[in-house]
């Protein structure tokens, strides 16, 4: 018997609207639907996840809550600054604050869905 537990990964993705919105009604219908997070462009999910951004949610995975100042001393970077990459974070949904003010990252692996064509 495998005591492993479930594989709780998020999928980042570079999506139109309108297939964000399909996916939303699918899931509203009661369609179950894989943990996507969905940018409109590479330019928005570039701007969002920068490199310092990326080695945040790194150091985070798998890490359980933890307190800003908590992180910014794993990633070795100074508190104000750790505080406005959580706030992006926050906003673009990577990052969740738990009742007691911590910061979550609720996810144990990223997956990147994109890709680059000729037009």
């Amino acid at each position: 018997m495998n005591s492993d537990p479930k594989p709780n990964p998020v999928t980042l993705e570079i999506c139109p609207r309108g297939e964000t919105s399909r996916r939303a009604l699918a899931a509203l219908g009661g369609k179950r639907q894989d943990r996507f997070i969905s940018f409109e462009s590479p330019a928005l999910l570039f701007k969002v996840l920068t490199r310092k951004r990326w080695e945040l949610l790194a150091t985070m995975t798998g890490a359980g809550a933890i307190s800003i100042r908590e992180a910014a001393r794993r990633v070795g970077r100074d508190v104000k600054a750790v505080h406005g990459d959580v706030t992006a974070l926050l906003n673009a949904g990577l990052l969740r604050k738990t009742e007691q003010g911590k910061i979550l990252f609720p996810y144990d692996a990223v997956h990147g869905d994109f890709m680059l064509s000729a037009a």
